[in-house]
């Protein structure tokens, strides 16, 4: 590994990276607008500039040179010296930041950015208190560029990141810089909306309150919301994210850097596809048919009337060879493996079925991948809409007996031949059609863990309502069997336990259920799933 120099410190830095982003990996706060690691470099800004160390033309002797280099556009190199704490440098940030500020208009009071805008804090850290502008600012219109996406061109700094993710990573380049000088603007080209699936991704990009999303303008202060590391649950990829809530509602969802899935990108069906969440149809209390009717029942009682229920089902028929356990790719790791674990005990011959796996269109690929990244690396939103699959495959396969098709246990069910069936749904839409659930209904003793009333639920026996993903923690397995670990970001929804710690109590455990405990325990049995990857935050400083 390469070592430079930076203010005097010595500091071990990967190779072939840019000065800047060592410096950002060391902890300096440098400055910097156009520069992304995903994206290509153009030194456009000019606020990085550094002072370095060149040979002298004539004595070839190491001297400071007479003029300032981009710390973006020059790469590392063993025994560098360069600084950022001279006066020289000092002055040429307080003089880019004036001219960022002179037409920026004074609005942050109601710009969504503020509180986590890089103009704000460059011009705290680097800028001058006082401007010397005395003619009228320039004021350029706000466009509204896209279904999703607004644009206050008064605002913008020209870093050109957004174009250059629309020409590099979406491969669309429905963006471009208009005009020259003082008069230059992003904007879309005429009759090309920003539309990508990727286009949230911009909002993200922008360092300052240009670009915002209809979907979160105006509904929230964002040093009063809270982060939560989680996973997204849209399809199979399993990009990490961080879920932004407040007073136990979810906001927004941003995207977490990940090398080995999603790197600083999310798709838009999972950036919007949260709303479900709070949805005023969901179920909210467990109750148990009497007859004709539904009655409640209480959350403590129910562990025994299952157990009594499913131990009864398995004496009347071969221990448990007319039982079934459905288990949904929209369960954790920890969760499956709680319910198999319970069922198994109680009827032995259970048979494990896979829940329906939701597939919408093909795999949408986008052209291109990260800045010198071959197209073959490019975004990939997976047709797949289930995030743990392969998770729910692989604790199938770890208690092996006997295992169904969704579709061979619907049709068996329908011909009579089970007694009791505890099915998981958890999904975010319809799922179970009319000719499923008429099949279904001939089972005796039908346990429906869901979300949402649906057909399914007309024939249960027992419904339990569901946790969001939002309201749980444990783990998925994404298409790659890579291991991610998710947090809860908010309490489940009023009259709704969590459906680790219920499988947790029903399994006869005491105590709080946590995922990384039981996760502990999953592992002793099943070594792969001890293999957790969790990426590494970004820089403090870097955006």
């Amino acid at each position: 590994m390469p070592t430079i120099i930076i203010d005097g410190q010595e500091i071990e830095c990967r190779a072939g990276i840019p000065i800047l982003q060592a410096a950002l990996e060391a902890g300096l706060n440098i400055p910097h607008y156009c520069y992304h690691p995903g994206l290509s470099v153009v030194a456009s800004c000019r606020l990085c500039l550094m002072e370095m160390k060149m040979p002298h033309p004539q004595t070839r002797e190491l001297e400071w040179a007479p003029k300032l280099f981009p710390s973006c556009q020059t790469m590392v190199r063993d025994g560098l010296e360069v600084r950022f704490s001279s006066e020289l440098v000092r002055q040429n940030q307080k003089r880019v930041m004036e001219y960022y500020l002179l037409n920026h208009p004074l609005d942050c009071p109601v710009c969504d950015k503020a509180g986590e805008c890089h103009l704000q804090d460059y011009t705290e850290h680097f800028g001058e208190p006082t401007s010397r502008m005395v003619e009228d600012k320039h004021k350029n219109p706000k466009k509204d560029i896209g279904p999703r996406t607004l644009l206050y061109s008064d605002r913008c700094v020209l870093c050109g990141r957004c174009v250059r993710f629309a020409q590099e990573i979406t491969g669309t380049a429905e963006l471009a810089v208009t005009n020259r000088g003082s008069r230059g603007e992003v904007d879309v080209f005429p009759g090309r909306p920003l539309d990508s699936k990727l286009q949230g991704n911009v909002v993200d990009l922008c360092p300052v309150g240009a670009l915002v999303s209809k979907d979160f303008l105006f509904k929230q202060r964002v040093w009063l919301l809270q982060e939560v590391k989680s996973v997204c649950p849209g399809c199979s990829r399993g990009c990490t994210v961080h879920v932004d809530q407040n007073e136990n509602r979810v906001y927004r969802l941003r995207p977490r850097y990940n090398e080995k899935v999603n790197e600083w990108w999310m798709c838009d069906d999972g950036r919007f596809g949260f709303k479900y969440v709070h949805r005023d149809d969901r179920l909210n209390q467990p109750r148990i048919r009497r007859g004709a009717e539904w009655a409640p029942v209480s959350w403590e009682e129910l562990p025994e009337i299952l157990r009594f229920r499913f131990e009864r089902a398995a004496k009347a028929a071969d221990d448990g060879a007319a039982v079934a356990a459905v288990l949904s790719p929209m369960m954790s790791c920890e969760e499956a493996w709680l319910l198999a674990r319970f069922i198994r005990d109680v009827a032995p011959q259970t048979a494990l079925v896979l829940g329906p796996i939701p597939v919408e269109g093909d795999d949408a690929t986008f052209p291109k991948g990260s800045a010198g990244v071959p197209p073959a690396s490019g975004f990939v939103i997976k047709a797949e809409r289930c995030p743990n699959r392969r998770g729910i495959e692989r604790v199938i396969e770890h208690f092996g007996g006997a295992t169904l098709t969704f579709g061979d246990f619907a049709g068996q069910a329908g011909e009579g031949k089970f007694k009791a069936a505890y099915v998981v749904g958890g999904y975010a839409n319809e799922w179970v059609s009319k000719d499923c659930a008429k099949a279904l209904a001939k089972v005796e003793f039908l346990v429906l863990h869901d979300l949402f009333a649906s057909p399914l639920g007309a024939t249960a026996t027992v419904q339990i309502p569901s946790a969001s993903w939002a309201e749980r923690e444990g783990s998925f397995m994404n298409c790659a069997g890579l291991l991610q670990p998710f947090e809860r970001a908010i309490v489940p929804l009023e009259g709704v336990k969590a459906d680790g710690q219920f499988l947790y109590e029903l399994c006869g455990e005491r105590g709080l259920f946590r995922a990384a405990k039981v996760r502990e325990a999953l592992a002793a049995a099943v070594p792969i799933f001890g293999d957790v990857y969790v990426p590494p935050d970004p820089p403090r400083h870097a955006h």
